[in-house]
């Protein structure tokens, strides 16, 4: 069965723009058709202090893969694009971050993955790319949409637009070299 995922592609190590495009390359190749991408955003890091800004990048994406199966599948792209988490498990600085927003209209909630994402509401962060690329949608368990709960976000942190899609994502297989 076909289902549609809304992710969110971060980095602020390295190569951040690079970073977005290898996800994008990965994720077209392993994982399903990417049919929407956002422009790219940058932020200031949310949740702890660091000096280099986020990159962020919505992706609509359509897959056959369930749930459990595209966590397992971002986790080893992040891994393999560099990111190496660390054993306390909170926020720092990586390389590469993908984060499932959304999948359909599931609710998901297992010790390894919430869907929708749980703190999606308050990340301005994640709702401005994800507004340009699926505004309309509804949050399955706030019923707002996308667009409603941007107006809402009691985040004000300095969003700005960084560049347009930085990748080729609607136009055939990406080499991931």
């Amino acid at each position: 069965m076909m289902s549609i995922a809304y992710l969110l592609s971060g980095s602020n190590q390295g190569d951040r723009s690079g970073n977005l495009r290898k996800a994008v390359a990965y994720l077209r190749n392993l994982a399903g058709e990417i049919t929407k991408c956002s422009a790219v955003f940058e932020s200031p890091a949310w949740g702890f202090e660091h000096p280099s800004p986020f990159l962020n990048q919505a992706l609509e994406l359509k897959t056959e893969l369930p749930p459990a199966n595209m966590l397992r599948l971002i986790l080893g792209i992040e891994k393999e694009c560099g990111r190496v988490r660390s054993e306390t498990g909170g926020y720092e600085a990586r390389t590469l971050d993908i984060d499932i927003l959304l999948f359909n209209d599931q609710v998901v909630e297992t010790p390894e993955l919430s869907i929708p994402h749980p703190r999606l509401h308050l990340r301005r962060f994640a709702l401005l790319p994800l507004s340009e690329i699926a505004g309309e949608i509804h949050h399955p368990h706030l019923g707002k949409t996308i667009s409603e709960l941007l107006a809402d976000c009691p985040d004000t942190s300095n969003v700005k637009r960084f560049e347009d899609c930085c990748c080729e994502c609607c136009h055939g297989k990406e080499d991931l070299s």
